[in-house]
């Protein structure tokens, strides 16, 4: 396998969260929409790094890599890099919280999040997945 049939294998994984994101968002299920919003971007970021020869690290939030790494995404503004890194980084806080809730407030997932918390990963989300997909179809 080539790295740019595993880059799209992956960003083909990113397509199918981010139409499971949309479908929670519409049922109001946000601790859903966030966790699937930082699954997204996730592996939208991983297929970036991949396409351009670079093995990601089996963490969650890889932006700090990418952002090592920008001048190999010359399509992609280095304003843009850096603000999908504080994405990544944003959303890889909520990533156990979105599914396990909070052990140490007592809270389940479905009592964190709000609307307008899901309403932000998903805009956050739709951000990165738009930008590797222009990037994909130059790629």
């Amino acid at each position: 396998m080539t790295n740019e049939e595993l880059a799209q294998g992956l960003f083909r994984q990113a397509k199918s969260r981010y139409r499971t994101m949309n479908e929670a968002f519409q049922s109001e299920d946000f601790a859903y929409t966030v966790r699937t919003a930082q699954e997204c971007v996730e592996l939208c970021l991983k297929a970036l790094l991949i396409s351009v020869g670079i093995d990601p690290p089996k963490w969650h939030d890889v932006g700090s890599i990418l952002q090592d790494h920008a001048s190999r995404f010359p399509s992609i503004d280095k304003k843009i890099i850096d603000e999908m890194a504080f994405i990544s980084r944003s959303l890889r806080g909520d990533r156990e919280r979105s599914m396990y809730g909070d052990d140490v407030l007592h809270l389940p997932p479905d009592r964190l999040y709000s609307k307008f918390d899901a309403e932000t990963a998903k805009n956050w989300a739709e951000k990165i997945y738009n930008t590797c997909s222009q990037f994909f179809k130059i790629f």
